[in-house]
């Protein structure tokens, strides 16, 4: 009863906009005190100790300061001008540039309201002036966005693997193909729709050269395309950690900002203050959500949930069942580290009673936490678009846009529950 009562408050207070931090350390400290005594709380300062001294979440703030720095050097801005001149010509050209691009950035970044920004700001006045279907362009820009919770190195990859202690080179590489089977998919979307319907994405006139396109291109792509393959090069090939590679991607992150004439004092100033805001937000939810499955483990509860899986036909399938079921509904409401951090640790136990292999099961959760960011009302990239898309752009023309795509995702991610052999590297 005690976790029931945990689960349902704590859900609750996110529905109605409450910190995410506060609410897991508050409720947790209110419901454990009330229920357990308040000798329990003895324990959290070795629990936040031990996040403290976690060398798999040290390479969380340097992923996103590699993020920020490509982010504010104008690199997203170069990756979409270059590209979009390069498919442009052909119908869906713009569209396929911008797939290709959050892509990229996803790579580099793994951070999706950046992405998302990025192309919102730079991608959608392009395809608008050219004509495109509004509902078209903005599926593109909040799906190709989202690319960042799959595609390595992904920050939710991260907290899955320290979460369900799993080593996070293996979710990167488990990663791959369905990262790359969705911008495949994503890609023949738009070229059967530009086949079938071209006033929806007609082509767009470029006047250079393919000469001068294609040096302009090779200037813009292959440099982050270098710091891509060096950071995830370093730990497919066994030469680095998750953690030693993203100071690689940190320190070539600066590199490229040299690169392009971008590096200055007052850009490395506003990077780090970036960094130290949105790494203290992970870090305060987690902390928080530390003492919530406390709480919720010391009260027994993660065994009532464990025998009511476990009793039911068909064991393994009906959980999957359920628990992708539950958490793409949780994603129509609240975030996915909330949902990393609120779901995530009671289904672990289950799925290990189960024999479930855990990077298979956590490539599940990271896509489906993927769809979460689409789906209405409350997907996170609707709003990062919203935010910066012209005022005439109604909200409802964001929701239709995202339709196909969220059908796409949920299709791969069926593929990948039952085609496992053959689409998760191990």
């Amino acid at each position: 009863m005690t976790g029931l009562i945990l689960f349902v408050v704590a859900l609750i207070c996110l529905f109605f906009g409450y910190s995410v931090a506060f609410t897991f350390a508050g409720i947790s400290l209110i419901v454990g005190v009330m229920t357990l005594g308040l000798d329990l709380f003895s324990f959290m300062p070795y629990r936040i100790m031990s996040i403290m001294e976690n060398t798999t979440l040290m390479a969380i703030p340097m992923f996103v300061f590699m993020g920020i720095v490509l982010q504010k050097t104008g690199l997203a801005e170069r990756l979409l001008e270059s590209s979009a001149k390069l498919f442009g010509s052909i119908a869906g050209g713009v569209a396929i540039s911008t797939i290709v691009v959050g892509a990229l950035l996803a790579a580099s970044t793994g951070v999706v309201g950046a992405s998302v920004v990025a192309m919102g700001v730079i991608s959608l006045p392009v395809m608008l002036k050219n004509n495109y279907h509004e509902p078209t362009a903005t599926g593109v820009i909040c799906a190709s966005g989202t690319l960042g919770q799959i595609i390595p190195p992904s920050i939710i990859l991260i907290i899955l693997g320290d979460v369900m202690g799993v080593p996070v080179g293996d979710l990167f590489k488990a990663a791959i193909i369905p990262g790359f089977l969705l911008i495949i998919v994503y890609t023949l979307y738009i070229l059967v729709l530009g086949k079938l319907k071209p006033e929806y994405c007609p082509p767009m006139v470029v006047t250079e050269s393919k000469r001068e396109l294609l040096l302009q291109a090779l200037k813009d792509i292959v440099p982050p395309l270098v710091l891509i393959f060096t950071v995830l090069g370093s730990i497919f090939g066994g030469i680095a950690t998750p953690t030693e590679s993203s100071a690689i991607g940190a320190i070539g992150s600066l590199i490229l900002a040299a690169f392009y004439g971008k590096l200055t004092f007052k850009t490395v100033d506003g990077v780090s203050k970036e960094t130290v805001k949105v790494t203290s937000m992970i870090f305060a939810v987690l902390i928080g959500a530390t003492a919530f499955s406390m709480v919720f483990s010391y009260a027994g509860s993660e065994y009532i949930v464990e025998d009511f899986f476990l009793d039911l036909p068909g064991e393994k399938w009906t959980f999957i069942l359920f628990a992708m079921l539950a958490i793409l509904i949780l994603g129509f409401f609240i975030d996915f580290i909330e949902i990393a951090f609120l779901v995530v640790p009671i289904l672990t136990p289950i799925a290990m009673a189960l024999d479930i292999n855990l990077v298979w099961f956590a490539i599940l959760i990271s896509m489906n936490l993927q769809t979460s960011f689409l789906t209405p009302p409350f997907g996170f990239s609707l709003f990062y678009l919203k935010g910066v898309a012209p005022k005439s752009l109604k909200t409802t023309t964001i929701y239709k846009g995202v339709i196909p795509f969220i059908i796409m995702q949920i299709a791969v991610l069926a593929l990948v529950i039952l085609l496992p052999e053959y689409l998760i590297l191990t």
